[in-house]
């Protein structure tokens, strides 16, 4: 990880809240860093614009020592979906890395859509997908 231009950098956190594991997090203004590993260091990163959903969770152990996990879904072919584990101020870094996804998605021009399956468009048909005659 390149630390000029970094914003954000943590390391994941173990079951007593004490940095000492070997899994680092970074966050640039266009990728996320996720580094692990004590004799073979494995370094991924993922384009912010490729992230397509956050979300937090906090169990109660976590809550008590103030940390919290993000679990990211993304459209990278290597990193796929993966954990932002046990790090302090949860909420305020997801909060952060989800104004630099939008950020990164107007400056690539980046749109995701959304489909939605079943129910009716302004036609009136139903759009489902499936013949509704052969289920009677």
């Amino acid at each position: 990880m390149k630390r000029e231009n970094m914003i954000w950098s943590e390391r994941k956190r173990n079951a007593l809240g004490l940095p000492w594991t070997f899994t680092v997090y970074g966050l640039a203004e266009d990728r996320l860093f996720v580094k692990s590993g004590v004799l073979t260091v494995h370094e991924d990163e993922v384009r912010l614009y490729r992230i397509l959903d956050l979300t937090l969770s906090r169990s109660l152990w976590q809550r008590m020592l103030g940390l919290g996990t993000i679990h990211v879904v993304s459209s990278d072919k290597t990193l796929k979906n993966f954990d932002i584990t046990n790090i302090r101020r949860s909420a305020d870094v997801m909060e952060q890395i989800s104004e630099l996804v939008e950020k990164e998605r107007d400056r690539k021009r980046v749109a995701s859509r959304e489909f939605m399956s079943g129910g009716y468009d302004d036609d009136g048909q139903d759009d489902d997908g499936y013949d509704d005659d052969l289920n009677q």
